[in-house]
């Protein structure tokens, strides 16, 4: 049996562009995603904790140390610059390895950087 588990999550990061006229998913700062362990194209969930928003949607590395949270196509009109969001990534697991895999959590600063 597989389980579907947390990963990782970046905790809290604020939005800084939303942008409607791409194609979809959303951009994240290569650190962030590095600490977080993403990698470009990983399926993710987003959660805005100021309107209650849930989405799904795959990553595109943004620029080194840009701090950069930006949410593209479609998902541009679930959240608006400024706006608080997490982003959670899961992984399938067998049973055995679920119960002492580790996730990872990434908590930035107040401008998207790792602290």
């Amino acid at each position: 049996m597989l389980l579907q588990m947390f990963k990782s999550k970046i905790h809290r990061v604020k939005v800084t562009e939303a942008n409607l006229n791409y194609v979809g998913s959303i951009t994240i700062d290569e650190d962030l995603m590095e600490a977080a362990n993403l990698l470009e194209g990983e399926k993710v969930q987003i959660v805005n904790n100021n309107n209650g928003e849930r989405i799904e949607t795959y990553v595109i590395r943004g620029e080194r140390g840009s701090g950069i949270i930006c949410l593209n196509g479609a998902a541009a009109r679930r959240a608006e610059v400024g706006d608080i969001v997490i982003i959670i990534s899961y992984a399938w697991l067998d049973a055995e390895e679920a119960k002492t895999f580790k996730p990872v959590a990434v908590f930035p600063d107040d401008n998207n950087r790792l602290v």
